[in-house]
């Protein structure tokens, strides 16, 4: 007989639900095919993660944090922060791709955890506050505004692999000297 364990299945369930939701969206994605894909009763994802719109809020929040986690915001090296912020896109683009789906789904309206994300956001804009303030990054462009010219800045790239392709070539050299492009315009931007 085999044992049951909660936390592999709910693990299963998360893993197979940022797989469909990066692919399809949240209009497009089936609890069914997560699921299946999970090897799990459909009914434990109503149980674990409640309904469809809440489990994809689940997983971007979770894959929000990990990020948050693993590349800080550091005004002190913003070239550095823009290489592994690239990085770590490269390694996770299914980050990206859930808020593209989040930005088509919701648009301007209100976000069903628009409060948890405004929080998330607040101590990285803080920490562009404090190197303004320390006058390591430029006080010209409001932090909030700064931090998100810079995340743009980087993940376009991943966002939309193929203008990248199209506009600046594919091949190995054309892409590092873009990431070349990216960092000198970010540290043009910050610069004080």
């Amino acid at each position: 007989m085999a044992v049951r364990d909660p936390e592999a299945t709910k693990a299963r369930i998360f893993d197979a639900a940022v797989a469909e939701f990066a692919r399809h969206g949240i209009a497009g994605a089936r609890i069914d095919r997560i699921a299946a894909e999970a090897k799990a009763n459909k009914q434990l994802i109503y149980v674990y993660y409640g309904n469809k719109a809440e489990l994809f809020s689940q997983v971007l929040g979770r894959r929000m944090v990990d990020l948050a986690a693993a590349v800080p915001v550091d005004p002190d090296d913003i070239e550095g922060w823009i290489d592994r912020l690239m990085d770590y896109h490269a390694a996770h683009p299914d980050l990206l791709r859930l808020l593209y789906w989040e930005g088509i789904e919701y648009g301007t309206g209100d976000l069903p955890d628009e409060d948890a994300r405004r929080e998330h956001y607040v101590h990285k804009i803080e920490a562009m506050r404090d190197g303004q303030a320390r006058g390591v990054v430029t006080d010209a462009i409001p932090a909030g505004d700064l931090l998100f010219l810079l995340i743009a800045l980087a993940n376009w790239m991943t966002v939309v692999p193929q203008m990248s392709r199209v506009m600046t070539g594919a091949e190995d050299e054309d892409r590092e000297r873009l990431r070349a492009s990216i960092k000198e315009a970010a540290r043009r931007l910050v610069a004080v």
